[in-house]
């Protein structure tokens, strides 16, 4: 059968599945489950009248505002709020960036899955908050870094340890800070970041030329070539990817490119774990 009023039965679907006692309204003289019309309009800011024409499928097209108020009248989740916007405009809404809380105990498992691949899982702003043993023995330990250290922007421009490491500094910089800028804006978090861009803008003249060239790049994948202090040239192909559920989040994961490459890294982990030299905190940070 064809839906055609898939916003207003979408509405109506979700109205009937809140608790009214959840919102502060009594349950007295319902005849049916969920919220009334003019409780949604009501804490949605709405007209109760026009509430009920948007259900019955009248009135028009509603505004990006009006949905956005009913979204959050009735909790919704990102997801959901999505497939309201979908349903309602023909389009997602704009990006809402919310500082992340961490990662599920089953992304952890994914990570520590890979074994002897590099990978991490950073935000939006470039946070990493999420890594496997195989990338604090490369990389870093990020466990011996305060929270708001691990910052692969900051640590780009202000860690000797993470310029020393790269094969050519300047150019990894700047596809950084072009791929910073790029997910920054997707994720609509300009306001979260001012602080550490004026911290390195402060900080860093090569920084803040580069802020300043307004450069924009894409993360995808590609290959890293690292001067690990111990293990020497180490060459990784890396890719990124979307965590399904967690548009904030991306997983870096970097694959050896030749089986010395695998052997060096196999080398570090276990030194890396037996407590020897590689424990100490290298930084071979990289985009």
């Amino acid at each position: 059968m064809t839906d055609t009023n898939p916003l207003g039965n979408y509405l109506k679907d979700r109205r009937a599945r809140l608790d009214p006692t959840a919102f502060g309204f009594t349950l007295a003289r319902r005849r049916t489950p969920g919220l009334r019309r003019e409780e949604v309009a009501q804490r949605a800011n709405v007209s109760a009248t026009w509430y009920t024409w948007l259900e019955q499928g009248r009135g028009g097209a509603p505004s990006a505002d009006v949905l956005d108020r009913i979204a959050r009248a009735m909790m919704l989740t990102d997801v959901e709020r999505e497939h309201l916007f979908l349903l309602g405009l023909g389009r997602p809404p704009e990006v809402r960036y919310h500082a992340p809380e961490g990662i599920t105990p089953r992304l952890q498992r994914v990570l520590d899955t890979l074994g002897h691949s590099p990978a991490f899982i950073r935000t939006a702003t470039w946070d990493v908050i999420a890594w496997n043993k195989a990338a604090a023995a490369v990389m870093t330990d990020y466990s011996t870094l305060p929270d708001g250290q691990r910052n692969v922007l900051r640590m780009m421009f202000r860690d000797s340890r993470v310029r020393a490491a790269q094969s050519n500094w300047e150019s990894v910089a700047r596809y950084v800070v072009a791929s910073f800028r790029a997910d920054v804006a997707r994720a609509g978090a300009a306001r979260n970041v001012q602080s550490l861009v004026d911290e390195l803008c402060a900080t860093s003249p090569e920084f803040a030329a580069m802020w300043r060239d307004n450069d924009v790049q894409g993360h995808g994948d590609g290959l890293k070539v690292l001067h690990h202090p111990i293990a020497g040239p180490l060459s990784m192909e890396f890719s990124g990817f979307a965590v399904d559920g967690r548009p904030d989040l991306t997983m870096v994961i970097y694959n050896p490119v030749t089986q010395t490459d695998a052997d060096k890294i196999r080398a570090l982990l276990n030194s890396w774990r037996s407590g020897g030299e590689s424990a100490e905190n290298v930084s071979c940070q990289s985009s």
